[in-house]
């Protein structure tokens, strides 16, 4: 009877009795990151060389440092213990 509405209805809360997990995404936005580093816009970008040629450099920069965890982590994943051969 706990399923019941005031019309005698009855109903069932999705997602809450089903046992499914709920996953959760974080949208990775690395433009925006790097603008927000530099305090500049989007605007500023496109108006400016100089602006496009500083921002293109931390953008490299943050592509060097992306790579550069992404390999550390799969080395740890085929050395986890850490000895080198």
């Amino acid at each position: 009877m706990s399923n019941l509405n005031s019309l005698g209805l009855r109903f069932f809360h999705r997602g809450a009795r089903t046992g499914t997990p709920t996953e959760h995404v974080m949208i990775r936005r690395p433009l925006t990151r790097v603008l927000a580093f530099r305090g500049r816009s989007i605007d500023d970008v496109v108006n400016d060389p100089i602006v496009k040629n500083e921002i293109f450099g931390y953008w490299k920069l943050y592509r060097a440092i992306e790579k550069h965890d992404e390999i550390a982590e799969l080395e740890g994943q085929w050395n986890p213990l850490g000895t080198r051969t």
